[in-house]
């Protein structure tokens, strides 16, 4: 829909047009010829034209020294009848780049305010508004479009302050070189940014070895091809151009470069022998060594393939003699590969050819390919002894016996020296050899573990010399064979099984272990004893490891168990192993356990749960037998009456029915959360008085603890329980308790932790409250209070303030 919207539109702006152009009378403003309105209405009032002006797009020249310069007028039609203020927006007025337009806010004309440069900036968008003195839109912002035009104010430059390119030696006219490029910041789309390249100089390096023009380049492509015949390398190494790139097709502003064109070597010289004899020396028996070397001459460029030789020998068919390439001279190194016999042979003639490393080219000239004739002399010397061969081989089981031959003939002497043989190294003395002979024998035998032997292989050296002092060394290997030495080993050697309910567990697993190597270790055979193991059998896991299993229900204890054991060497090696096997109970994890264990894990008898139900039914008994003992106990509970020693029943009067906190500043005797003092009453020395008294929270009291660190088993004495009649002798009392509490092996030591339990039979007091004593204090004598001690005589004072 906005599309077709768009078209309409479009169609009536160009109607517009027409219609305005064809009208013979004009008003004053339509005669004006920058002036534009973008703006109709139709009718009378303030009803909006459905479609705006498109205003096309307005050229302006780059650089032009016109500035300020006018460039369109806008104006609306639209009736109002106020005045119409202008405002123009976008880059180039209140955005960057500033201030290069601005418009007549009263006349709507748009003028430059400054020159423009395309390069930076090709084109600006603006939109302008037509607005009332109130600041209200009159109408829609319409868009301008400005487009600077280009000038030729750039010149053309090339990319590279200068190209280099390579060219082969000997190319035909027309081969193409390198390329060459320039840019212009001009408008491409304009003459302005049409380049065209042309060379305005050449010059050849060496200087004028070439002076003729040897290359060309395409004007609009800046490609360089060659244009003549004659690049040699051998005569020019390379050329110098001048290039010129000018635009507007060569007619406008032009910049200056510089391509180096290298000329390329091709293999167009085959090498040459220089001189083509030679004459040379070599020393029998030796081998790997330069005997001299050859040389020639090539033109091709150095230290290239087409300047590389490789050296061939034609005559050598036994391949006595080599020939390589000093990669720095070029030249070709002789040398003997095989040592060379005087007796057999005392001269050899040798034939060399060369050529090049890269093939020659078509363009060389045909020429035959070079010789060189070398004539080698033989030089007779001293020859070393040889051993037949190196490294001497020895195969020989490691159990040899001591002087046993291992080997013999083991060198020679191509002068028929006399010959004097000796062991260079041996690290463990394993070896011994003839002086004279050479004969190799075994000195001890040979151990398989040794640090020495590595992959069954032994290392030993053994030097020969000659008459003249010349000698050679070879090195003995020695491949040890393993031997059967060792039984095999049982381990463990100890065990347990565990009894289940009817049956043993499955068994105990054994493995067997060899010193030897294989193939005189595993596969072991495992067999029982018939005389020492009759309840017992053994089962085969696998080549190592066996099962020891009993034959019937064993009971618990220690059994010995002899496995008969063999391995697979030849011969065959056994050895009797006694394991020692316990039988007993075990828990869920398979750990043997106690007797006490066993019987409460085991699954004969009673169940679990049952065992349980019992032991807790046992506990309920016992709790009720406690609870009886403990009524039957406190039935014979009594209390004293206050201030004599007599026992009566139903005492109110009782002067221990509660204990204190020595803090607590409760309720006094009467507080009733206060701790039961009855709990600290001895109930087994309490005497029986029918008419005892029995508070309701009279517990029976257990067994008292007993100290580890004292001896129980010895009687204790007897403690004086019931107080003295006279207060006056609590003296004796307290003397007579202290003595025999000395002679009681029960009683803790003095700077331990003691057990109150006790709280005595009552006093001949009575109550020490004023409260419920049935005297007055002045009737009581406290006298004797001193004499017990100092704690005592403070209580003295405050009942008797005399």
């Amino acid at each position: 829909m906005a599309v077709r919207m768009w078209m309409v539109c479009v169609l009536g702006t160009l109607l517009c047009q027409v219609w305005i152009s064809a009208e013979p009378h004009h008003n004053e403003e339509e005669l004006h010829p920058q002036a534009l309105y973008p703006w109709r209405n139709q009718g009378k009032g303030v009803v909006r034209v459905k479609r705006d002006w498109i205003i096309p797009p307005i050229r302006v020249l780059e650089n032009s020294k016109q500035v300020p310069e006018d460039l369109v007028q806008i104006k609306s039609d639209k009736i109002f009848t106020g005045e119409v203020i202008y405002k123009l927006e976008g880059p180039g007025v209140d955005q960057e780049p500033k201030n290069l337009f601005e418009i007549d806010d009263k006349t709507g004309v748009i003028r430059s305010k400054r020159p423009l440069d395309r390069e930076k900036y090709n084109s600006f968008t603006l939109k302008a508004f037509a607005l009332s003195p109130s600041g209200e839109r009159l109408e829609n912002p319409t868009t301008i479009e400005i487009v600077v035009l280009d000038q030729n104010d750039n010149r053309p430059a090339f990319t590279q302050s200068q190209f280099v390119g390579t060219v082969p030696e000997f190319s035909v006219p027309g081969t193409s070189v390198m390329s060459v490029l320039a840019t212009d910041a001009d408008d491409p789309m304009t003459e302005n940014a049409f380049l065209s390249y042309s060379i305005i100089g050449q010059e050849s390096i060496p200087t004028n070895a070439v002076t003729k023009t040897m290359f060309g380049i395409n004007n609009e492509t800046g490609a360089i091809y060659t244009r003549d015949v004659g690049l040699d390398r051998e005569v020019v190494k390379s050329f110098q151009l001048k290039l010129q790139v000018a635009d507007m097709g060569g007619m406008g502003l032009t910049r200056e470069g510089v391509a180096i064109i290298h000329i390329s070597d091709i293999n167009n010289h085959a090498p040459q022998f220089s001189p083509a004899t030679y004459s040379m020396v070599g020393v029998e028996n030796r081998k790997d060594y330069e005997i001299g070397r050859v040389n020639v001459t090539d033109k091709d460029d150095r230290g290239t393939g087409n300047w590389e030789a490789k050296y061939f020998i034609s005559n050598d068919p036994d391949g006595n003699f080599a020939i390589s390439t000093d990669p720095a001279t070029n030249q070709g190194v002789l040398t003997v590969m095989k040592p060379l016999d005087y007796e057999a042979k005392d001269e050899y003639i040798l034939i060399l050819t060369v050529e090049n490393l890269n093939a020659l080219s078509n363009k060389a000239p045909n020429l035959p390919v070079s010789t060189a004739t070398v004539v080698v002399t033989v030089v007779n010397e001293n020859e070393a002894p040889h051993f037949r061969e190196d490294p001497i081989q020895i195969v020989v089981p490691e159990s040899v016996v001591p002087g046993t031959l291992l080997k013999s003939n083991i060198a020679f002497d191509p002068d028929n020296s006399d010959l004097r043989y000796e062991i260079s190294r041996d690290p463990e003395r394993w070896l011994d050899i003839n002086r004279d002979t050479g004969d190799i024998t075994a000195k001890r035998t040979f151990n398989m573990r040794s640090p020495n032997v590595r992959n069954n292989i032994y290392n030993a050296v053994v030097k020969v010399t000659d008459a003249d002092g010349v000698s050679t060394t070879a090195t003995v290997v020695i491949t040890l064979k393993e031997t059967n030495d060792f039984p095999p080993q049982l381990f463990p050697l100890s065990g347990s099984l565990c009894k289940g309910a009817g049956r043993t567990s499955s068994g105990l697993v054994v493995t067997a272990v060899d010193e030897d190597l294989p193939p005189h270790a595993a596969p072991f055979t495992f067999e029982m004893h018939d005389d020492l193991s009759i309840n017992w059998t053994v089962i085969q896991v696998n080549d190592t490891h066996a099962v020891l299993h009993p034959l019937v229900e064993l009971e618990a204890g220690e059994y010995v168990v002899t496995v008969f054991v063999s391995d697979s060497g030849s011969p065959v090696l056994s050895a009797y192993a006694q394991v020692n096997v316990t039988v007993c109970l075990c828990d869920s994890f398979g750990d043997c356990k106690s007797e006490a264990g066993a019987v409460l894990g085991s699954s004969v008898g009673i169940s679990f749960i049952a065992l349980i139900i019992i032991m807790a039914s046992i506990a309920v008994l016992l709790l009720l037998l406690l609870l009886a003992v403990a009524v039957t106990t406190c039935g014979r509970r009594h209390h004293i009456k206050k201030g004599t020693g007599l026992l009566v029943g139903e005492s109110e009067d009782d002067i221990r029915d509660n204990v204190f906190n020595y803090d607590e500043q409760g309720g006094g005797e009467e507080d009733e959360n206060a701790f039961n003092i009855d709990l600290l009453w001895n109930p087994h020395d309490a005497p029986s008085t029918p008419g005892s008294y029995y508070p309701a929270s009279c517990v029976p009291r257990g067994k008292q603890p007993l100290r580890k660190d004292t001896p129980h088993n010895l009687p204790s004495p007897t403690y004086p329980r019931r107080p003295p009649a006279d207060p006056t002798d609590i003296e004796d009392y307290i003397n007579d308790g202290l003595e025999a509490a000395d002679n009681d092996p029960n009683v803790p030591p003095y700077d331990t932790a003691l057990i109150y339990d006790y709280e005595g039979e009552g006093s001949l007091a009575g109550s020490l409250s004023s409260i419920a004593s049935g005297s007055s204090d002045g009737d009581q004598d406290y006298d004797y209070l001193n004499d017990w001690g100092p704690r005592f005589k403070k209580l003295a004072n405050m009942y008797d303030p005399r």
